[in-house]
């Protein structure tokens, strides 16, 4: 009797596997990227569309607490033009995403402006005064997961070079052993088949928060929200119960945990099997890995998610 075909794995597992090596990357590109990254003290507002919106929440939050400066986020459509900043980051793995192109078009060309970008041949690279590539993170995934943190990674490993990261707040290098672990260990029990989760976050990790619920739906279709974690209890609290659950990126919040477990929630709470704390950018590889099995238990294809493209380009041409 013949055994069984292995299912293929999907692209977009194997792109999160190469999450930990490519954080690594993006550290040790700091020193030749220094000049194109906000300066201490600098008025710096940080724009992007989808995933790339959140990771700029979460860098903004990081850059602002550990006292590099007034630090804004952006969705790019949403970018206040005639406010004053001293530089503008913008965040696109494509290079092509047209309101990322057309906030760069028209900025103030006295404000200094970067992009990060997976892809060099792409019309963000005449557009911004300066670009970091990461191409070593690009992906064939329309859902994005390591070029994100990649860049997210590049930004926090700039922080820790110049001793402004938040208090409590590691480096990357500790978060890639965690992220290691995060490839490595089992699933939360329940998670697959949750019928709803609500991801929460504080800070920088609401951002990240963000993005967990984002991949979610984008991957599986999933009913997911996300909220700052001290917001649960003003109304989100609502939806959870038994078969749903509650997953938090970074510290919980005092007696949130007998919440959820009155109202019969699952509670993950950013730790993985043995009880010892995950770096939040390692947890939310865990939500990666979670969002592909949630997939394909559906029936999904995670690297085809429904009314997705790679890149959204409006007008048929970049920009």
């Amino acid at each position: 009797m013949s055994s069984p075909t292995p299912s293929p794995v999907s692209r977009t597992a194997v792109e999160i596997d190469t999450q930990p090596d490519c954080w690594r990357r993006a550290a040790a590109l700091v020193p030749a990227a220094a000049e194109a990254l906000p300066r201490r003290g600098e008025r710096v507002a940080v724009v992007g569309c989808g995933t790339s919106w959140f990771m700029a929440q979460a860098y903004a939050a990081l850059r602002e607490q550990g006292g590099h400066g007034l630090t804004d986020a952006f969705a790019a459509s949403e970018f206040p033009h005639g406010r004053s900043y001293d530089r503008v980051v913008a965040l696109t793995r494509s290079g092509t995403t047209t309101e990322v192109l057309d906030l760069l078009a028209r900025l103030d060309p006295s404000i200094p402006s970067t992009a990060l970008t997976a892809d060099p041949a792409t019309p963000v690279m005449k557009l911004a005064g300066a670009t970091v590539v990461l191409d070593f993170a690009d992906e064939e995934s329309v859902v994005q997961t390591r070029f994100a943190t990649t860049a997210l990674a590049l930004l926090r490993a700039h922080l820790e070079s110049e001793d402004a990261l938040p208090a409590g707040v590691g480096g990357i290098a500790s978060a890639a052993r965690d992220a290691e672990r995060a490839l490595a260990e089992e699933l939360p029990a329940g998670t697959v088949t949750a019928g709803q989760i609500s991801f929460l976050g504080a800070g920088w990790t609401y951002g990240l928060a963000q993005e967990a619920a984002l991949k979610m739906r984008e991957a599986a279709g999933s009913w997911t929200e996300s909220y700052p974690a001290m917001e649960y209890r003003h109304g989100p609290i609502a939806i959870t119960g038994p078969g749903r659950a509650v997953w938090m990126l970074g510290t919980l919040p005092a007696g949130l945990a007998d919440d959820i477990a009155r109202v019969g929630g699952l509670l993950v709470a950013g730790s993985g099997p043995e009880d010892v704390a995950l770096d939040p950018m390692a947890d939310l590889v865990r939500v990666h890995r979670l969002a592909v099995a949630a997939a394909e238990a559906a029936g999904r294809n995670p690297d085809r998610p429904l009314n997705l493209t790679r890149s959204v380009v409006l007008g048929g041409q970049p920009g």
